[in-house]
């Protein structure tokens, strides 16, 4: 996904650019190609929302606020949503502390945290809306190998150390007829503190049967590898680097021209696309069937036999309050979200991302109505 961690100036140049862009338009097809007529936001509220938080919902999120500001300037208002990919952390700190409207996390809201988001949500609590989706893609540079199948608990050994050679038994049990060449792995990870490598570490515990012990977290825990900062870091190490791999954001394996592995999930190997990808989403649970916070089950995501799925996604939520908003910080934020979670999702694919399925579509609208 293109998850690029870019400064708050280039996202504030990328979408003053849209916005610039925008005010051309003398007809109901906004700038963006979406139809403003056939939008369900209601533009009403205070004009500027301020959100800060993941980055790797930035290019997503530059997205969702030029549209918003397009179909809005066609019914007539003049809006705009600052956000700052300053990360997961600090948007959930900031959002505690009120000092922003909502924030952006690659992990849920939870614990202490959620307690002291209570205090900030005068009578309400923060929730948990999944609103981007972008697949991992474990990326590799083998000479010779085009197809590649690797499974969670193969994966897990390669990064904490158990693999150590490309033709080990482990992996050529699933790669029949493969020609492995008796080489080095050598494991590239993320140097920084990451959202895709704290998924890519849940994934490794939730669907390993127990070959990875040490934990998931923002920052890898494994114990091997060599660190690159950032998707663009990691992926232009293995680019440069015969007998690497990696786990990155899609859309920069691709731009690097780097080989994807098929993952085997039990019952067959799948190949990273967008459909497949969106196959898991679609079957993902959430924590609660009530309407409102919609925190996921990751394992059911990581852990999907289902025929076609693509297991590893990165999730991020935008973190709102249930109530506690004044009146038109709660119209605001339900119009932005609305659009962002309909017409926003329109060419997400082209960035990286995989645009909601339907029937996580309809829970997420249903709990952006339900914010008082």
């Amino acid at each position: 996904m293109n998850l690029k961690r870019s400064g708050a100036l280039l996202g504030v140049v990328a979408v003053g650019a849209m916005t610039l862009a925008a005010c051309g338009s003398d007809n109901n097809s906004s700038s963006t190609g979406v139809d403003a007529s056939a939008s369900n936001a209601t533009c009403e509220g205070k004009s500027n929302l301020s959100a800060a938080g993941s980055s790797a919902q930035k290019n997503a999120m530059d997205q969702f606020v030029a549209t918003y500001i397009s179909v809005c300037q066609e019914k007539g208002k003049t809006v705009n949503v600052a956000y700052n990919p300053s990360g997961s952390g600090d948007g959930r700190t900031q959002f505690i502390a009120g000092q922003i409207d909502f924030a952006g996390s690659d992990s849920a809201i939870k614990d202490e945290q959620a307690d002291k988001a209570k205090e900030r949500c005068v009578g309400g609590e923060a929730w948990n809306l999944p609103l981007v989706f972008g697949p991992i893609a474990v990326a590799y540079n083998l000479d010779g190998v085009d197809k590649l199948v690797l499974n969670a608990e193969v994966l897990a050994k390669i990064f904490n150390g158990g693999i150590t050679k490309w033709n080990d038994p482990a992996i050529a049990a699933l790669n029949s007829g493969a020609s492995l060449p008796d080489e080095k792995i050598t494991t590239v990870i993320r140097s920084d503190s990451s959202g895709t490598t704290d998924n890519f570490q849940k994934y490794l515990d939730a669907a390993s049967n127990g070959a990875w012990t040490s934990g998931a977290g923002s920052d890898f825990t494994g114990g091997v590898g060599e660190g690159a900062k950032g998707s663009a870091g990691v992926a232009q190490a293995v680019a440069t680097a015969p007998g690497s791999i990696t786990y990155v954001e899609k859309s920069f394996a691709d731009q690097n021209k780097l080989s994807v592995a098929e993952i085997n999930t039990g019952s067959e190997a799948v190949a990273l696309t967008n459909d497949s990808a969106a196959k898991s989403i679609a079957g993902a649970k959430f924590k609660s069937d009530a309407t409102g916070d919609l925190t996921l089950d990751l394992a059911s995501i990581f852990k999907t036999n289902e025929a076609g799925a693509y297991p590893l996604v990165l999730a991020t939520y935008s973190i709102v309050c249930s109530k506690g908003y004044d009146a038109d910080t709660t119209a605001a934020v339900k119009s932005f979200l609305t659009s962002a979670a309909n017409e926003g999702q329109a060419n997400l694919a082209e960035q990286g991302y995989v645009p909601l399925p339907a029937n996580v579509q309809d829970r997420l609208n249903a709990s952006i109505t339900a914010i008082s």
